[in-house]
């Protein structure tokens, strides 16, 4: 049951990453609460931010949260308070690979960064078959596809590999690549794109992506049991040896990406919601608390999985909602 605000017009904007899980929330709310309007546009995360901090918006979709700078900006946007970032929608990032008779495929996180660094270039190099034994690999070389603009699915595969495999990704935990050789594509969609019709490729995108395209997709050996396969449930249980690092109200996931845990998947992306502690208008303060509150609820999550995306955990889900309803 939504707890519906009578009326208001909430504008939102950023991620793209969370674009279809805000189609299906906008969907069910107006279905349940016809006097309220809620629009977001998918420009990306940095616009999104940007539209926010000149407060153009009520909230901002970010798959980064705020830096020191934009914390100290939101002070012009947020009268007498800052902003904060709230969690609200997971997603995995699938390593996928299209690889002429290989059905199955496990890495670990130092392969992953040796491949995307081009210290291994064929698919049969001995490190790969360590972790593959009795599968057939070809002696095909590897193309790996990055990202040419700027992403928070980078910056989340770059934070994965410098904490899992530091000795093996000296890089900055960046939204742009730096890694050597490789090819380039924009977009998640331009990566798939590329990799289709490419054998012995491997890139990265949103598990959607992967669903979406029929791509194969690798199991991550880490250190678990059993290597773990990219899917919401284990991104959600990825996501739930997080520990919330923000301070006060602000709700910034520090996340475990060397967790051994059964089943659960390290390299997720999570969406925040970036609105003003304080400060936001009366006239569209009780509407963005409905529809925030809704969106963060059991029933606003639980729909999240049939479409690729991970839901919160409930820990996190709990203290999501304790915080909405203490905006003011």
């Amino acid at each position: 049951m939504i707890d519906c605000a009578r009326r208001g017009k909430v504008a939102g904007s950023g991620s793209t990453a969370q674009q279809n899980a805000m189609k299906h929330w906008m969907r069910e709310y107006r279905r349940a609460c016809s006097g309220v309007q809620i629009r977001y546009l998918p420009i990306g995360s940095g616009g999104g931010v940007a539209q926010f901090l000149r407060g153009a918006t009520a909230f901002g979709g970010t798959d980064t949260p705020l830096s020191e700078e934009e914390f100290g900006h939101s002070r012009d946007t947020c009268p007498g308070s800052t902003a904060v970032d709230l969690p609200m929608v997971g997603g995995p990032i699938a390593i996928g690979y299209n690889i002429r008779g290989v059905d199955d495929l496990v890495l670990d996180a130092s392969a992953i960064a040796k491949i995307f660094d081009s210290e291994i270039t064929r698919w049969d190099d001995p490190e790969i078959r360590r972790l593959n034994p009795g599968v057939q690999l070809p002696a095909t070389d590897i193309t790996a596809v990055h990202r040419s603009d700027d992403s928070g699915t980078t910056q989340n595969l770059n934070a994965y590999l410098a904490e899992a495999a530091p000795e093996d990704w000296p890089y900055e935990k960046a939204k742009a690549w730096q890694a050597k050789g490789g090819h380039s594509a924009p977009g998640s969609d331009g990566i798939v794109s590329a990799m289709r019709t490419t054998d012995g490729s491997i890139g990265y995108f949103e598990l959607s992506f992967a669903e979406g395209e029929g791509m194969s997709t690798v199991r991550l050996d880490t250190g678990a049991p059993e290597p773990v396969e990219v899917s919401a449930q284990s991104a959600s249980a990825g996501i739930a040896a997080a520990n919330v690092s923000g301070d006060g109200k602000d709700m910034t996931l520090e996340f475990d990406y060397r967790t051994k845990a059964p089943g659960a998947y390290p390299i997720v992306l999570v969406t925040y919601e970036v609105v003003c502690a304080d400060g936001t208008p009366s006239d569209v303060l009780p509407a963005l608390k409905s529809f925030l509150t809704y969106t963060a609820s059991e029933e606003g999550q639980k729909g999240l999985a049939r479409i690729h995306y991970a839901p919160l955990p409930d820990n996190v889900a709990v203290r999501v909602r304790q915080v909405v309803g203490e905006l003011s």
